[in-house]
């Protein structure tokens, strides 16, 4: 997808396939008429060397073998007037002909046998990927941080209405595909079902949510992480059936207060959220030789919270004194550690397996 110039404005062509085509054809025969036209007025300029009479029919004939270059020559311009016009308007026309044809073969017929294989291919290949519906602000971000963490940006499928915001997304490297997201056969061929998690930040509300209860319909056990910015719109974000809800207004606030009871504690969660600080938050399963062991005890980062049959537990509640298999932990570990971290996330479900 080409790169536009900011600010341009689009809009999808109201204008149907038929209606597209006949506007290239009524240009072609525009232009052939005037040809006619041309030559019928300059005839004097024209010899047929078969009856020495150039007729109407004689000046179609003419025209059009001239402008499909057959140029049987039993019909030829003899004046340097005749000459001049056949080589200045006669020969553009013969290549804005070709071109209109080629360009409605490629449009209607090449281009779309090609978008159909490339994008088959395409689906063929997704597995584990990560689905992103709404490329805005808070899209565009999550695709960053995506990226720094180390995911492969082909990895990554944007979905958006706007042609603009899937430029900026490919020119990142990610797969895009300009849409809807809340109708079914759109997710259906981002191959939602086989994603690794799904991230939905439509930008409103109700389209999120709309969005999220498609999603959880079509891939049941797929992760959703949904953000909304109504605190109100939490509980049915979650009843549709988003994994995580998050609401930045909420987040923003938390911060904002923090910092006037500790100048260093919104700067420490920020560190935390984001890969290029000095810690960051990794999330993995125990492995068998952590099983009975608290959760200080752990060797690969700082434990700070358990999570049991769904339940979370702090670091300082009885349940985090002996960690069991299954469990899920949340550790703060050093940023460069990051790679560490994922390999002891593989290690660990390999070994509980």
């Amino acid at each position: 997808m080409a790169q536009r110039p900011p600010g341009t404005l689009q809009r999808k062509s109201r204008l149907p396939v038929w209606l597209s085509i006949g506007w290239r054809i009524a240009g072609v025969f525009g232009l052939l008429a005037l040809a006619v036209g041309v030559h019928w007025f300059d005839r004097e300029g024209l010899r047929d060397s078969y009856d020495g009479h150039v007729s109407f029919l004689d000046i179609i004939y003419f025209t059009m073998i001239s402008i499909t270059t057959t140029g049987y020559g039993d019909i030829a311009p003899v004046t340097t007037q005749a000459r001049m016009f056949d080589a200045l308007v006669v020969t553009p026309i013969r290549i804005f002909a070709v071109l209109f044809f080629v360009g409605t073969t490629y449009n209607f017929v090449i281009r779309r046998t090609w978008d159909k294989w490339r994008m088959a291919r395409i689906q063929r290949n997704l597995h584990d990927h990560i689905v992103i519906a709404g490329f805005g602000k808070t899209g565009s971000e999550a695709v960053d941080e995506l990226v720094a963490r180390g995911t492969d940006p082909a990895s990554i499928v944007v979905i958006d209405s706007d042609a603009a915001s899937l430029a900026l997304a490919e020119s990142c490297g990610c797969t895009v595909m300009q849409g809807d997201a809340t109708r079914d056969s759109i997710l259906e061929d981002a191959k939602i079902g086989r994603a690794q998690a799904v991230i939905v930040s439509a930008g409103r509300d109700d389209t999120s949510i709309l969005i999220t209860l498609t999603a959880r319909h079509l891939a049941p056990d797929v992760p959703i992480s949904v953000t909304v910015k109504a605190e109100d719109n939490e509980v049915p974000a979650r009843a549709a059936g988003a994994t995580n809800v998050i609401n930045p207004v909420s987040f923003a606030g938390l911060l904002l207060a923090s910092s006037c009871t500790g100048p260093h504690i919104s700067d420490y969660m920020m560190d935390l959220a984001s890969i290029h600080g000095r810690v960051s938050l990794s999330e993995r399963r125990v492995t068998l030789d952590e099983v009975g062991k608290p959760l200080s005890a752990i060797t690969t980062g700082l434990g700070v919270r358990v999570y049991r049959d769904g339940k979370p537990y702090s670091f300082a509640e009885p349940e985090a004194q002996a960690l069991e298999q299954g469990d899920v932990v949340v550790e703060i570990v050093p940023s460069g550690a990051a790679e560490v971290a994922r390999e002891q996330i593989a290690r660990g479900a390999r070994r509980v397996t």
